[in-house]
């Protein structure tokens, strides 16, 4: 814990690689200040293979001067002399080096991550195999539509520790759970988020986790984490078929907007229900009988799904607490909350 807790010490914490690098993954709360942008590292890059390393490294100085003074004159001027920024790169070489001194001989008081963000991956990837343990989970379990999503926002509204995989993921788990304004973070990414939030519980404290599939769309839960998930105590989320119908003409609104894209997802499901069911459901999305589209959703896929799947993989489902909702209100949502997190409360 010494390397997590440390990086809280820091005033700003500083990613100097490229746009890309940083797009793909980077330590929770740190801001980008590439010394060479992504074209510029291809650009010095060449020249080193190329030409020779001595040509490559006076192009990448002068471009690395001028990128540290480009960020210190619009992000840093500002900054007291007690300020104590963390600066980082991908082994803790020459790009925060270089950074790091400048800052340096300013009379900040710098410091650099040694190993850089490889040695944030290895220590992320050991704390998601080992922190898994030290938890208790209450898994969230119901039928498509029931509210499980909703539960768990309600959840941490009321204070409780809440990891929402489909969240962090940007997708709702099936599918059609794409989400149509955001595209799903990297894998590294997501394994941030789940690391930046499992640092802050209290292992004292129940978790609430949904009952997720070993994949979020295209992100693979860690190995460790759904193990334990599928050990733990569950709560059996039940909602009358009528209101479920009701929450995801609601959750999933951009498909009634745009048809066609629902139309195209469908085809996904022809090698379970074949192409003459499908054609049936296309029909129904061209006819707006989104109502009765949904409703044979469920009953003909995501339940009897549901049901094949659900015991086997989370071994204690059979003796799940059933957590009765009688519509999707917000007061509805909010009372099975306080109920659940005052329960949880008392048990410790």
């Amino acid at each position: 814990m010494e390397f997590f807790s440390s990086l809280d010490s820091y005033d700003t914490i500083i990613d100097v690689r490229s746009p890309s690098e940083f797009a793909e993954d980077h330590v929770p709360g740190a801001i980008n200040c590439p010394v060479l942008s992504d074209e510029e590292r291809v650009r010095v890059g060449t020249i080193y293979k190329q030409v020779n390393a001595f040509e490559a490294k006076k192009i990448g100085a002068a471009l690395v001067a001028k990128n540290i003074a480009e960020h210190l004159e619009a992000q840093f001027l500002d900054r007291p002399r007690n300020w104590k920024p963390l600066i980082y790169c991908w082994r803790g070489g020459n790009r925060s080096g270089a950074m790091a001194h400048i800052l340096s001989q300013i009379g900040w008081h710098v410091q650099k991550l040694d190993g850089g963000y490889k040695k944030y991956r290895g220590e992320v990837n050991r704390a998601l195999t080992a922190w898994p343990s030290r938890f208790t989970f209450q898994v969230v379990c119901g039928m498509t539509g029931s509210g499980k999503t909703r539960l768990l926002q309600m959840l941490e509204s009321v204070g409780a520790q809440v990891l929402d995989l489909e969240k962090l993921a940007a997708h709702r788990g099936s599918v059609l759970g794409g989400l149509p304004s955001e595209s799903q973070p990297s894998q590294k990414a997501f394994e941030s988020h789940i690391w930046q939030l499992l640092r802050g519980f209290n292992p004292a404290q129940p978790v609430f986790v949904e009952s997720e599939s070993k994949k979020v769309g295209n992100l693979r839960v860690p190995e460790a984490l759904m193990q334990k998930m599928r050990e733990s105590s569950c709560l059996s989320v039940l909602l009358p078929h009528a209101q479920r119908v009701q929450l995801l003409m609601e959750d999933y609104a951009h498909f009634v907007c745009a048809p066609t894209s629902l139309a195209s997802k469908l085809d996904c499901l022809t090698h379970l229900h074949g192409h003459e069911k499908i054609g049936r459901w296309k029909q129904m999305v061209s006819d707006g009988q989104m109502a009765v589209l949904v409703d044979e959703l469920l009953v003909h896929h995501y339940d009897p799904s549901y049901l094949r799947s659900i015991e086997r993989n989370f071994v204690q489902f059979h003796k799940a607490q059933t957590v009765e909702i009688g519509d999707i209100s917000v007061e509805s949502f909010r009372s099975a909350a306080l109920s659940l997190h005052g329960t949880t409360c008392l048990s410790e």
